[in-house]
């Protein structure tokens, strides 16, 4: 992995979310999905997941070899307190910019050997920092997908 390639598709992967994220309705947000959730549960996920993310790559930095606490993502999305079913999506939205703004300024720090960090994620054993970037890219890229193909059904 090319970690200045690899730096600059992370900060392209928060600006397709959030263009996807930008263009949705009020009607859009609630609209039912085939079996998934629909777009304001996908909005509130991704910001809680990139909460998780924030204390994950501090870890793997500062404390190589801690331990990187799963969580249940669909629990989460279901518990009534939590509210993605009704919560308006603007403050997971800025979650989402403000974590990702500033995990981006601590990647563009990174020393390449730095991938190598490791710890071991309670759900899928070791976990380096290369796997962190790899699924963060991903990440938001993949919902912002989903949420697009729920809008075109």
């Amino acid at each position: 992995m090319e970690l200045r390639d690899a730096i600059e598709e992370y900060n392209k992967a928060t600006e397709i979310f959030l263009a996807v994220a930008a263009k949705l309705t009020d009607v859009d947000l609630d609209m039912p999905q085939n079996d998934s959730w629909n777009a304001r549960q996908v909005v509130h996920h991704v910001a809680d997941s990139e909460a998780q993310s924030y204390a994950r790559l501090r870890r793997l930095i500062a404390e190589p070899g801690t331990q990187i606490q799963g969580y249940d993502e669909a629990g989460w999305g279901e518990n009534e307190t939590l509210g993605y079913k009704v919560l308006p999506i603007e403050i997971s939205l800025a979650v989402f910019s403000a974590v990702r703004a500033s995990s981006l300024e601590i990647l563009k720090r990174l020393a390449k050997e730095q991938l190598k960090n490791a710890g071991i994620h309670t759900e899928s054993g070791e976990y380096t920092l290369e796997t962190w970037l790899k699924t963060y890219i991903n990440h938001p890229i993949e919902h912002a997908e989903q949420i697009s193909s729920g809008l075109k059904d």
